[in-house]
């Protein structure tokens, strides 16, 4: 029996579980590297009272690779509205008691993967706590996770501390062993690039044979991105390897009707614009889609099952000698 084609997603926040919940439909070995450096809300509080890295970006990782009783996910992602516990998810006590059992937060998170029975590999970027800071252009540093998108300031780069906070042995395997990585969607600073500056992370990425592939975010963030391209976006990655990655990138080619714009406007986010010349530049390839970015009740976000099948007939094409035909 050939083995499947092994894929690394890197990232956190919900951009990464949005892109998980369709690749997971496909027949692909799929690890997904996740941030622990959040530091605002529940995670920011567990993270805090029983110093752990923090459970929020994991939690919602397992619940998107699950393939369990819609209600036991549902148990796992609610989040008390009452009393001590309040705005605690169920999931970040979970992988807080498992943690404290265990005595390690790694094996935490692999245990709780297999009650969920998780379709692929979580995993942490690190096994201990790291804060993210980032240096502005004006030179100013702003420290940690939840302020930096709050200071509304330009980014210049982002850097973790402790600078000798070590990389989980088990993601730098998983990215020497793998075939594919992916990056994004999701917050540019504060979800893909924290694992980057992982070290080691970076270095094993440039090393690595595997093709790389970016899905492009629909919309700016302000804070982080505010009037990036396509192009910016990528560049700022590649200043966090040290080097042109890519082979291709996936971006959004819809239009989206004014109404819409002018909602997401008020909070200062614009559409990416596809600067395909730029891009070009960097030798990178375009997929474009016309249904990359969807609208729901006014919210712009990914198509999850077209940015997943874009990157799986990717693959096929890539290297159709060892892939499987589609459960």
């Amino acid at each position: 029996m050939r083995e499947r084609v092994k894929v690394v997603a890197i990232g956190g926040g919900t951009g990464l579980s949005v892109l998980l919940r369709g690749l997971k439909k496909y027949p692909l070995d799929i690890t997904a590297i996740v941030t622990v450096a959040d530091d605002g809300g529940s995670s920011g509080k567990i993270r805090s009272d029983m110093n752990i890295p923090s459970p929020g970006d994991i939690r919602n990782v397992i619940a998107a690779l699950s393939d369990t009783e819609p209600y036991l996910e549902r148990m796992f992602q609610y989040r008390f509205d009452s009393g001590e516990i309040k705005g605690h998810p169920v999931g970040n006590l979970m992988i807080a008691a498992m943690t404290d059992i265990h005595g390690d937060f790694t094996t935490a998170v692999k245990v709780m993967s297999k009650i969920l029975n998780v379709r692929g590999t979580v995993l942490p970027t690190t096994n201990e706590i790291a804060t993210l800071n980032a240096v502005l252009k004006t030179g100013e540093i702003i420290r940690g996770e939840s302020s930096i998108t709050s200071a509304g300031g330009q980014i210049d780069h982002v850097y973790i501390t402790p600078t000798k906070v070590k990389p989980n042995e088990d993601v730098l395997k998983a990215i020497e062993n793998s075939d594919y990585i992916v990056m994004g969607p999701g917050s540019l600073y504060t979800s893909i690039i924290p694992n980057l500056v992982v070290s080691k992370v970076a270095e094993k990425i440039k090393e690595s044979k595997a093709k790389k592939i970016y899905v492009c975010n629909v919309m700016t963030q302000h804070g982080e991105t505010d009037n990036y391209t396509v192009s910016d976006h990528i560049k700022a990655i590649n200043k966090h390897v040290n080097a042109n990655i890519f082979d291709i990138v996936i971006a959004n080619s819809r239009k989206f009707d004014e109404k819409v714009l002018s909602i997401y406007k008020e909070v200062k986010q614009e559409m990416v614009v596809v600067d395909r010349a730029e891009i070009e530049k960097l030798d990178i390839r375009i997929i474009e889609n016309d249904n990359v970015g969807i609208v729901e009740n006014d919210v712009i976000r990914h198509n999850t099952e077209e940015v997943s099948e874009l990157i799986y007939n990717y693959i096929i094409d890539d290297k159709p000698t060892i892939i499987y035909n589609k459960k």
